[in-house]
């Protein structure tokens, strides 16, 4: 065992010299490696035991091969020498940097920082001007002749450590840019010199670069002019709401006096509400204003700004009313601003008060042209209807294009100063017959034909239902397919297809559509009637999805929001939503241009474009309305008739017009004519009736059919023929029942009903109840056993 370890000392040593000495090549350092690993061989074979002398052994072989660490050791010196060199030489470029910015970075004066707020809000052609969401109103004011505890008041709600600090809090900006970058909302800095830069740079604090700006100009700011300047210069600018930029305009604005004249408790509560002013003015949310001027007031007695007695005695002050609204929102364009700062503050996207100082550049969908010509034709003040329509009639419509749910035109008022409730997005409504649609889109959905024959006869019992259903004007259709009762509006046929769907099944299609009103819920026995009041929104997202082929759009006035630097901050949902499928949705567009074409709404014949539509008037006659489209522009047009105290009531007789649907058709033929003037007539895309006439069980209607082939004339759809399945043959929509002779003036062949009614060639007249454009009528009380009827 000793000779073994003799011989691997020896061996191990010769070898380190033989490898030292034979340094001067290559050649000879391998051949002496390689004889140190054959005697580390050797070595081993005749060691069995020895696990020391092998340790030793490799140790030896480790001193041999030390220069290697040295040499990772000097790399790593160099890597360390350059890094910190590269560190050194960002810092000095970053000094640099801050010096220059810091040298050429202008203080602005109050009235430059003032004028980087205004925001305008245009037209769908981002160059006329709709309207501002504020008006400028400033006045700068020298604060040495404000009370002490104007100053004092701000101080002690926004910045209690003002004037200690040295302009800058650097937790507050990282927190705030790491706010803007992930959550994408503005948040500016919590100091008051701070607060004063960003609104400078409003718009642009968002980035690492705005953020940089805004801390070098507090920076200097804070190094260049003495605390009291930096208040006043702070309160000459700050927004406190109702458009009034400033503490001077904030004092005229809420108190109708000067600043000058401020009292303690007048100045405590506009110090209270500065960050958030337009949500927390007392008008607004008087127990949140009062929450922030008891802060204010008891920070200002922990500080020693005022005694404990003053603050015992101080009360939340009275403030006059609101005139902002005078100078903004007047006329009818008052609605549409606010539903701009509705949407954008809803969708998350901005603040009330980063819309009131945001110095934004707000492109609207609102086509100028179609926004006037629906002014025109609605207001009764301009259409020369004015001591025609009976005073307090309600009038709403809205108007979009239903392939990417951008709203072209609105009617909610004549002016938003009068009457701050929106009659297309607010006032809701009973819709009546315009709910039919969905119920025959579930039905087709079911995989029902509407080749399928139902009775239309009036006064009818359905289950669960304890007042009898008859159509307008007590008609009895005979029985009829689902085509022709969507022209004539049948009600019992609807009543049949509800009974078979369900209400909640034809609420839930209305609600897939677009309908957001929460009160279609289903609950409503006669939900297919449409005695669920909804708002024109509601029932014009529905219809777009219809018009466009099943996908559902999200409307929205809004189609762009810039800042002063022309950055892109906000941009309108493009996209749709598949929610039906393209040729279910296309057979009832098909039977809904049947109204146009030869039932309730003729009239709109006249807009010389195909259109397809239904009119609706609710039980009473408490409401009137028309939904029509084309593939490119869907527009809903309602009115209604409430008493002194908001309640319905019917509407009655004016004019030429009964009452009914017919005025708002009229209202939707004029509107319509004049806004697709000069543009091509659309075809709407064909569809298949992939249907079962009775549906698949064979139970629903009376389970036999009667067909219509369809195809266009100039506009509308044009029936040219089909057969009965159980009686004969009929001809072009001469299939009337029970209600007279009828004809198609396009026609070319006759045909009889099975019940009766006779089609003749070339221009046949149409009696009874076939074409009433009214669609209300004498009903009685659900509950009671009375008729249903009022609705067409």
């Amino acid at each position: 065992m000793v000779t073994v370890e003799h011989m691997s000392q020896t061996r191990s040593a010769s070898s380190g010299r033989s490898t030292r000495s034979s340094g001067r090549s290559a050649s000879s350092a391998k051949t002496n490696g390689n004889r140190r690993t054959n005697s580390g061989s050797q070595a081993r074979k005749r060691t069995t035991t020895n696990a020391p002398a092998a340790r030793h052994y490799r140790g030896g072989n480790h001193r041999t091969n030390g220069r290697g660490p040295k040499l990772k050791g000097r790399r790593k010196h160099l890597i360390l020498k350059w890094f910190f060199g590269l560190i050194g030489a960002i810092l000095v470029a970053g000094i640099g940097l801050f010096a220059y910015l810091y040298i050429t970075t202008e203080i602005p004066q109050p009235e430059k920082v003032a004028m980087a707020e205004n925001t305008t809000v245009y037209y769908n052609d981002g160059t006329t001007e709709l309207g501002t969401f504020s008006k400028q109103n400033r006045t700068i004011i020298q604060c040495n002749a404000l009370p002490k505890y104007v100053g004092n008041a701000i101080v002690a709600s926004e910045n209690r450590t003002f004037y200690k600090d040295n302009g800058i809090d650097l937790r507050g900006i990282a927190r705030a840019l790491v706010n803007n970058l992930t959550k994408g909302t503005r948040q500016g800095g919590s100091t008051i010199t701070q607060q004063y830069a960003e609104r400078y740079y409003l718009g642009e604090t968002t980035s690492y670069k705005g953020k940089v700006r805004e801390a070098i100009l507090a920076l200097k700011i804070a190094q260049t002019q003495d605390k009291d300047e930096v208040l006043c210069n702070y309160m000459n600018t700050i927004y406190l709401g109702r458009g009034a930029y400033g503490i001077q305009a904030a004092a005229k604005a809420y108190f109708n006096k000067n600043a000058q004249d401020l009292t303690l408790n007048e100045a405590a509560m506009l110090a209270g509400i500065i960050p958030s002013p337009s949500n927390w003015d007392p008008a607004v949310n008087q127990k949140k204003a009062e929450s922030r001027f008891k802060r204010v007031i008891n920070i200002m007695r922990e500080d020693g700004y005022i005694t404990g007695k003053e603050a015992k005695e101080a009360q939340m002050p009275a403030t006059t009313q609101n005139t902002q609204l005078q100078d903004v929102y007047k006329g009818p364009n008052g609605y549409l601003l606010q539903m701009v700062r509705n949407e954008l503050v809803q969708a998350k996207a901005f603040t009330t008060d980063d819309l009131d100082t945001g110095g934004y550049k707000i492109v609207t969908t609102i086509d100028k042209g179609k926004q006037d010509l629906m002014q025109q034709v609605v207001s009764p003040s301009n259409n020369g209807m004015s001591g025609v329509v009976p005073d307090g009639m309600q009038f709403g419509a809205m108007s979009a294009n239903p392939q990417d749910g951008s709203i072209l035109s609105v009617y909610a008022g004549d002016d938003y100063l009068t009457k701050q409730y929106n009659n297309a997005t607010q006032a809701q409504y009973e819709v009546g017959s315009t709910m039919k649609p969905f119920a025959l889109l579930a039905a087709v959905q079911e995989g029902v034909s509407l080749n399928t024959v139902f009775n239309g006869n009036s006064y009818r019992t359905f289950p669960g239902i304890t007042s009898t259903v008859s159509n307008f004007g007590n008609e009895n259709y005979g029985y009829i397919n689902l085509y022709r009762a969507t022209a004539l509006s049948s009600n019992t046929v609807f009543m049949d297809l509800q009974t078979k769907l369900g209400t909640k099944k034809i609420a839930e299609t209305a609600r897939t559509a677009g309908v957001e009103s929460t009160s279609l819920d289903g609950s409503e026995p006669f939900t297919v009637l449409g005695n669920n009041a909804l708002t024109v929104k509601d029932m014009t997202a529905a219809y777009a999805t219809l018009a466009n082929q099943g996908n559902k759009p999200t409307l929205h006035i809004v189609a762009s929001v810039k800042s002063s630097a022309g950055k892109d901050l906000y941009l309108a949902p493009s996209s749709t939503e598949r929610v039906f499928q393209a040729n279910d949705v296309n057979l009832v567009t098909k039977a809904l241009t049947g109204v146009v074409q030869s039932g309730t709404a003729t009239e709109a014949l006249n807009v010389g474009h195909t259109i397809a539509g239904k009119s609706g008037t609710s039980n009473n006659s408490y409401a009137a309305s028309f939904c029509g489209y084309t593939p490119s522009v869907v527009s809903v047009f309602s009115m209604w008739y409430p008493d002194a105290n908001g309640n319905p009531q019917q509407i009655p007789a004016f004019g030429q017009w009964t009452g009914g649907s017919d005025y708002p058709v009229h209202l939707f033929t004029q509107y319509m004519k004049q806004a697709l003037a000069g543009t091509p007539n659309e075809a709407f895309p064909t569809a298949k009736d992939n249907g079962k006439v009775g549906g698949s069980d064979g139970t629903w209607g009376t389970g036999y059919s009667r067909s219509y082939s369809y195809s266009y004339r100039s506009y509308g759809w044009n029936s040219t023929g089909g057969t009965n399945s159980n009686s004969g043959t009929t001809g072009n929509s001469g299939t009337d029942t029970n209600s007279g002779t009828t004809g198609d003036a396009n026609g070319t062949s006759g045909g009889t009903d099975d019940n009766g009614g006779t089609g003749t060639d070339n221009g046949g007249t149409n009696t009874g109840g076939n074409t009433d454009d009214n669609d209300g009528g004498a009903g009685g009380n659900v509950n009671s056993g009375g008729t249903t009827g009022g609705t067409e």
